[in-house]
């Protein structure tokens, strides 16, 4: 997309969005990065990550970040129940009056913010789509201070995209996918956009289609 905040804002809604750049160029796909399985296997992936770094999955809460971060959570829950036999609580939140922008654009509450547990000397991984900016993460841990305070906060994301604006690295990564600013990274969720899971590349006309990095 055209501008960095725009991009981690309008995730949302994208289902449902015109194939525009803001200026009103036309998006189009160059890439389908992950396919199903990938998607699956970069899930089971980072679900054993998660787990190994924190030697087990007692102490663990999963927060999901509206919209798709919440979806990213929950397959990250089962998968840690399927292979440890352990329910991880799996939290939402919603980050919009914590964003640095909320003066210069309408305030759009995604979703109800719902932790299910105490995350008072817990271990919170906060969980989302892409990240690029930081500015949503950094949203993020303004909104979770107000909830208790965790013994550790880490950052799970199927996509890095790059073009951090804000010192924010994500713990656990799908993939990182370098990208250019103008190029749209869209995550395909079933349980929330329908179709097949998928993470696409789409960017204006006449933009070189990305090298892929390293998963």
């Amino acid at each position: 997309m055209g501008t960095p905040d725009a991009a981690e804002t309008a995730r949302e809604e994208r289902a449902g969005r015109a194939d525009t750049t803001p200026d009103g160029g036309r998006l189009v796909l160059r890439a389908r990065v992950l396919d199903a399985d990938d998607l699956r296997r970069a899930h089971t992936r980072i679900a054993h990550e998660i787990v190994e770094r924190n030697h087990g999955p007692g102490d663990v809460v999963l927060v999901g970040l509206y919209t798709r971060g919440l979806a990213v959570a929950r397959r990250l829950a089962e998968a840690i129940e399927r292979f440890e036999g352990v329910t991880v609580p799996v939290g939402a939140l919603d980050v919009a009056f914590y964003r640095d922008d909320i003066g210069l654009r309408r305030v759009q509450p995604l979703g109800p913010t719902e932790i299910p547990v105490d995350v008072t000397g817990r271990v919170v991984v906060l969980v989302d789509d892409v990240v690029f900016t930081g500015r949503t993460v950094r949203a993020a841990l303004d909104a979770l201070t107000e909830l208790g305070r965790p013994r550790a906060v880490q950052l799970a994301v199927l996509v890095d995209r790059g073009h951090r604006e804000l010192p924010i690295r994500a713990d656990f990564v799908g993939k990182n996918l370098p990208t250019k600013v103008a190029e749209d990274v869209r995550v395909r969720l079933t349980d929330v956009d329908g179709g097949e899971d998928a993470i696409e590349i789409w960017g204006p006309v006449g933009v070189a289609e990305p090298a892929a990095g390293p998963s």
